[in-house]
Parts: structure tokens; sequence; C-alpha cells
């Protein structure tokens, strides 16, 4: 198996799923003993929170690409940033390094067109469901995306960084996501993206009335992948 680095802390929920779940998928795949070679650094998400202002991205490339570097230096034969937001700074970190990034909007893409499904929705922080860095991922691979409601961008944002970052999933919130899915059906979306790492806390991906494809679920696959050396499928 080859040794995969991830850039964690953001948030450190997100990143135990990440552990917890591409370790599950290796133990299925390779052996009932086994763990994947895994190299985490878990940075400090305070340096990396509620950025806006030019300057503040470019404080974050810094952290992730210093964070990169010193992942390959220790080891690792590939990488992948573990937080969609964090994807605005991908081409950085990318760049920063010798070794390929797994990124996360290519493996949700590839997923959707596996499924046969055209037309989503994107659910996520703000800058993930209004900019262009993670959309026109998508849309490259032929997914036409739904444009954002901005009165869900802003109840989910602050369902994101309020509760679920802190490690809290209240009732409160999987009703409010329920509604919101069940809107995007009504409004023509045949599949709904969660791009972001903590959603899965209070969407049942199994329980919706649309297909919904979890980005930390995909990336984790992905990140199987390439441990195991198995070629995905375009």
């Amino acid at each position: 198996m080859r040794k995969l680095g991830i850039i964690g802390g953001m948030s450190w929920v997100s990143t135990g799923i990440y552990y917890e779940r591409i370790n599950r998928i290796i133990q299925k795949r390779a052996a009932p003993m086994a763990s994947a070679p895994l190299l985490i650094e878990s940075v400090d998400f305070c340096q990396l929170y509620a950025l806006r202002e030019e300057q503040d991205w470019n404080r974050a490339s810094e952290v992730l690409s210093e964070s990169a570097k010193r992942l390959e230096g220790a080891g690792a034969e590939a990488l992948l940033i573990g937080a969609n937001s964090m994807h605005k700074v991908y081409d950085d970190v990318a760049e920063a390094v010798d070794i390929p990034i797994l990124h996360i909007a290519d493996q949700v893409a590839l997923s959707i067109k596996q499924a046969g499904h055209k037309r989503a929705a994107l659910i996520g922080t703000r800058n993930v469901m209004t900019e262009s860095f993670y959309r026109k991922r998508l849309i490259a691979h032929g997914i036409e995306l739904m444009p954002p409601d901005m009165a869900n961008v802003e109840a989910l944002h602050g369902i994101i960084y309020d509760e679920l970052m802190l490690g809290k999933a209240t009732r409160d919130a999987e009703r409010k996501l329920k509604t919101i899915i069940t809107n995007k059906a009504q409004d023509g979306a045949d599949a709904i993206v969660l791009a972001c790492t903590e959603l899965n806390l209070v969407v049942d991906v199994h329980a919706n009335v649309l297909p919904v494809f979890d980005s930390t679920r995909t990336h984790c696959e992905a990140a199987a992948d390439w441990i195991l050396g198995q070629k995905q499928a375009d």
C-alpha cells in the first residue's frame, strides 16, 4: 500500500471522519487487520476560520502549502486536503509539492457521472456555494449546477460553522437540511452534493428524496483507491 498524507484540522471533526472511513474501506478491501498508511497534519483552524479578504486567503495558502511540504518530506506519496472550502487554494498548494493532490470536487464529479446524473445542487459553506473555484470543477466534468439560493447559503453557513465544526449535530439542523434537499428536488435537481465535510453528521445519504453525494465519503473512497493502487473509472 502507498502512503497518503492528509492536511486536516479543518475541522478536527471531519478529520476524524476521514481517518475512520479510509481505514474501514482499507480493512474491507485489503485484510481484516489492515490499516491505512497515513500521515496526518492537523493545522490550527483558528488561523483559517472565516476568511474573507485576499490577504486572508494568501495566508491560508501559505499555511496549507507549508503543511503539504512537511507531509511530502515525511514520506507521503500523495495528499488530500480534508476540507471543501480550502480547495480554493488547491492550485497554490499543488504547485508547492511534487506529489499529486486528490481534488475533492473532481472525485465528486466522477461519482455523479458514473451514477448517470446531470443536474446537481451544491450544499456547503458560503464560498463553496457561491464562488467559482469549486463549481467550475464540477461544470468541467459536464455537471450542470443549480444557482445558489442565498437564503439557504446563509442558513447553511451558520449551521456548519456554529454547530457542525464544533461537533454539534442537532435535530433542528437535520430538519432544515431535509427541507432544503426537498425544495431542491422540487426545483429540478436530480442530485445533491454535500460539499462540506461535516454535513454527513446531519444528512442521511440513504434517506432523502434525491441521491446524495457526500464529498467526504467520495474523497475517502478515492483515497483508498489510491492507497491500494486501484485506478478509478473516468
